[in-house]
């Protein structure tokens, strides 16, 4: 793991994606300073080619500097949306992997995630600097608790689609579509003997089965130790339904393993998305009344 976070520390926000302006910035950054935190902001913060915060050069560059900052302790992504994969092959982690530091984000930033947890170094799964107007206050407080070392510890209530079981392992996934779009790239993450999280928004219902579908055939899901299923949100169908909706697919996909499997797991595109640390061992616990999960 990297080193949490203490007062007086400085954190970088930067876009690794789509681009964002400094205005929209004011929140995370307060909330940051309020934590008594430093902030440094990031060459690609108001850049802008079409969709993107620069070009990948750009990005990467900004990416690249503020890794290999020693007084930078944790990098915070600005905004999801599509291009850190444009960038992930042109960053040099040679400094990153003697002394590494938080990268904090979801969605997009599951390239990172899963790149950086193959280097068996953790990250954080939480909310975008863009989010912190309209997060609730849990999901700031466990994102505070995360960066700080304080102890992470959830009671999920009970779904009815729930496996119980209990198992050990690190955790590790993210966005289920760029997982799928990064499969047999050196990104992927090996799910073997882990707990695997999953999360997604914006899919149409077939793709949701097709990727899953995807990760069942080439051998992801046999050997782990238990799955998380956050929020699968504002999904699309088709004029002819598709039938089931995303849980049910999910559902029926996985319901041969013999893990525990949880559902509705308060993280994702959803404004009450809990911190998680990937590449941390975990401890989950799936029973007929909740769902619990500890990190050691």
């Amino acid at each position: 793991m990297p080193e949490y976070l203490k007062k007086g520390d400085t954190v970088g926000i930067l876009a690794t994606a789509r681009k964002i302006d400094l205005v929209t910035l004011q929140p995370a950054i307060k909330l940051l300073e309020s934590w008594g935190l430093k902030v440094v902001i990031g060459k690609t913060i108001g850049k802008e080619q079409n969709q993107l915060a620069g070009a990948d050069w750009q990005r990467a560059t900004d990416f690249q500097e503020m890794l290999d900052n020693p007084n930078i302790k944790a990098i915070w992504a600005a905004k999801g949306g599509y291009g850190t994969v444009r960038i992930v092959d042109r960053i040099d982690f040679t400094n990153f992997k003697k002394k590494p530091k938080w990268i904090i984000g979801f969605s997009d930033v599951t390239v990172l995630h899963s790149h950086i947890n193959n280097m068996n170094i953790g990250t954080i799964h939480a909310l975008m600097a863009i989010s912190v107007k309209t997060a609730t206050p849990e999901a700031i407080a466990t994102f505070k608790k995360a960066l700080f070392g304080e102890k992470l510890a959830y009671h999920i209530p009970h779904h009815a689609f729930n496996k119980d079981g209990k198992a050990t392992g690190e955790l590790v996934g993210g966005n289920l579509s760029v997982l799928y779009s990064i499969q047999g790239s050196e990104s992927a993450v090996d799910m073997k003997g882990k707990i695997l999280f999953l999360e997604d928004l914006d899919e149409y219902l077939y793709h949701i089965d097709r990727m899953m579908m995807n990760l069942k055939r080439n051998g992801s899901l046999k050997d782990l130790k238990g799955i998380i299923i956050g929020g699968m949100t504002s999904m699309n169908d088709n004029d002819i339904p598709w039938g089931h909706d995303s849980l049910e697919i999910i559902q029926d996909i996985v319901k041969d393993l013999k893990i525990p499997i949880v559902y509705n797991f308060p993280a994702g595109h959803i404004k009450d998305n809990r911190a998680l640390i990937l590449g941390k061992s975990v401890t989950l616990n799936v029973n007929e009344k909740e769902s619990v999960l500890i990190f050691e």
